[in-house]
């Protein structure tokens, strides 16, 4: 047994090198079109692809393994994500061929199982893999992130022909995936949901709506949290829809401040009709497993907030060595120096707590819910500070729309609120300790 996991290490390791290799070395660079003197200013990938000795190092403490697939995915986030992350944002573009170049790197289905095409890595592995991918477009890594997380809860708690329906095209990503959760009625209260899933015969007939579900419309399956019973989170049952599905429609494209890569529309079930075989778990099942769900939804969201952190203070600190004020480059304003000191403290101190977090939860261990909570809260939080006092720190530059910073910014902002708001996190953390 000992000898065969030696045997998939070797293997993934082997996997990954060929894929750094077929990356290629490479850094992205932003051109900065209305300041031609910034035009050249370059955010290098990190430690694999040349030596950095940064505080703010996100390779350090890794294993050769995770630093050869965070490698991979910090060029992939510069070779395909970076250079198109404006245009994906002002267009309002779903880059599908994008993630689905990711997939072929094992990025569709990163902690799936691989009988059903999944990369097999752990909870530690996916945060550091949607990190890097973050720097190349939070938004687009965002919906990923979700994307697996609903293979994840097909492969944990369905059957094994809906394992073997379902997952293959998820993690090949020739099939996406939309997570269908919060209703215009009920949103932190997620139990008091009321779309009615109503038995007759071999199916269920649905009925009701859900709310802000990104990759609505576009998404090929929709993981469905509906009401099979009674009031209150036992009467709730998880089921599978299928785009194409007679009663299933979706509302407007939203227009929002960040997320402009993925689109977000409203769900909605008008007698729709669904195989009972379509059911994951028993019924009464579906909050626990959305619940479960979330928990690891909440230490991606972390990890691609890590990301959009980790590129605006390298953003900002290359700002201050080029723009002068007052005869001299902003760098040598003590002020200023002390900002950047807290930023970077702020993001290393976010990155273990995510990372510890992850650990807990692959794990299983006891305060698993609570730690993802924490780490939620707090990354969230401190990453939106930090992309917002990177982008003060560009002036009125940080402004404009020509700057990476600005869009870092408004592309995690949602974190604090989704996957649970950030208010919801502080009351599952309080109740860890009340009830301790």
């Amino acid at each position: 047994k000992v000898e065969g996991q030696r045997e998939v290490t070797r293997a993934r390791r082997l996997r990954a090198v060929k894929m750094a290799a077929t990356a290629g070395r490479a850094w992205r660079r932003l051109t900065v079109t209305r300041v031609p003197a910034l035009a050249a200013r370059l955010i290098a990938a990190p430690a694999p692809a040349r030596t950095v000795h940064s505080c703010v190092d996100p390779s350090a403490g890794l294993s050769e393994d995770q630093k050869e697939f965070q490698k991979v995915a910090f060029q992939f986030a510069a070779n395909e994500m970076a250079p198109h992350m404006t245009e994906w944002d002002q267009k309002e573009i779903f880059p599908v061929e994008t993630m689905r170049k990711a997939a072929q790197l094992g990025f569709g289905g990163i902690y799936i199982r691989p009988d059903v095409g999944g990369s097999g890595l752990s909870r530690v592995d996916t945060s550091i893999i949607f990190e890097a991918l973050s720097t190349g477009c939070a938004s687009t890594t965002a919906y990923m992130s979700i994307h697996n997380m609903c293979a994840w809860m097909i492969d944990k708690f369905g059957d094994e022909e809906l394992r073997h329906t379902y997952c293959p095209p998820l993690c090949s990503m020739e099939s996406f995936a939309a997570y269908c959760l919060t209703e215009p009625g009920s949103g932190s209260d997620a139990a008091s949901l009321i779309t009615t899933a109503r038995r007759e015969g071999d199916y269920y007939i649905l009925n009701g709506a859900k709310a802000f579900i990104s990759g609505g419309g576009d998404a090929d399956l929709y993981v469905l949290m509906c009401r099979t019973g009674d009031k209150g989170p036992k009467g709730i049952s998880c089921l599978l829809v299928e785009k194409g599905t007679a009663g299933l429609s979706f509302g407007k494209k939203e227009k929002k401040v960040g997320w402009n890569s993925q689109p977000t529309r409203a769900v909605i079930f008008e007698d729709c009709a669904v195989p009972i075989s379509n059911l994951i778990g028993r019924e009464g099942d579906g909050f626990s497993i959305a619940m479960n769900g979330l928990n690891g939804g909440r230490i991606n969201i972390a990890s691609c907030s890590l990301g959009a952190a980790y590129a605006s203070i390298l953003l900002a600190r290359d700002h201050l060595k080029v723009r002068k004020q007052f005869g001299e480059p902003l760098a040598n304003s003590q002020y200023l120096q002390f900002k950047l000191a807290e930023m970077a403290t702020g993001l290393v101190a976010a990155r273990l707590m995510v990372r510890n977090a992850a650990a807990a939860l692959q794990e299983a261990r006891p305060d698993a819910v609570a730690l993802c909570a924490m780490a939620k809260l707090f990354a969230t939080d401190e990453c939106f500070t930090i992309c917002n006092q990177a982008l003060q720190m560009h002036g009125g530059y940080g402004y404009l729309k020509d700057y990476a910073v600005q869009q870092f910014m408004r592309d995690i902002r949602v974190h604090q609120i989704l996957e649970g708001t950030n208010e919801v996190m502080r009351m599952l953390i309080s109740r860890n300790l009340l009830h301790d």
